[in-house]
C-alpha cells in the first residue's frame, strides 16, 4: 500500500514506492488498484496524464476546459501487474498546478498471484 502525495508520502507499507523516482515497484506478482488526481494550471490549456507499466501507458486522464480557472482530472485502475514492474504517473502534455503539489497518487495489492 502506498498513498503518495508529494510532500510527505502519506503510506508506504513495505517501502516499495520510491519517493526521489516516484515510482512504485511491485513486490510480487497480483491484481493491483491504483488510482491517481492531478490539478492543471490556470492557463487555458490541456493537460494529459498517463498512468505508466514500465514503458506503456495504461489508462490516463485529461483536463482541458478551456473556461475555468482551475481544473482536475482523476483515474483508476485495477491492473496485473509482474513482480519488479514499475507504476508511476507520466505527465504527456501541459502543466501541473504546483508541479506534483496538489497531485496524489496511491495503490495497493488486491489479489496476490
Amino acid at each position: 500500500l502506498f498513498i503518495f502525495h508529494p510532500t510527505p508520502v502519506l503510506v508506504n507499507i513495505g517501502n516499495h514506492f520510491d519517493l526521489k523516482a516516484s515510482v512504485f515497484t511491485a513486490p510480487r506478482r497480483g491484481i493491483y488498484s491504483f488510482s491517481f488526481h492531478v490539478v492543471k494550471v490556470y492557463n487555458r490549456q490541456t493537460i494529459q496524464v498517463n498512468l505508466m507499466q514500465n514503458e506503456y501507458p495504461v489508462i490516463s486522464a485529461f483536463a482541458g476546459d478551456q473556461d475555468v480557472t482551475r481544473e482536475a482530472a482523476s483515474n483508476g485502475v485495477l491492473l496485473m501487474v509482474e513482480r519488479d514492474d514499475r507504476v508511476y504517473l507520466k505527465l504527456e502534455r501541459g502543466n501541473l498546478m504546483g508541479g506534483w503539489k496538489y497531485s496524489t497518487f496511491s495503490g495497493f495489492l488486491v489479489f496476490p498471484l
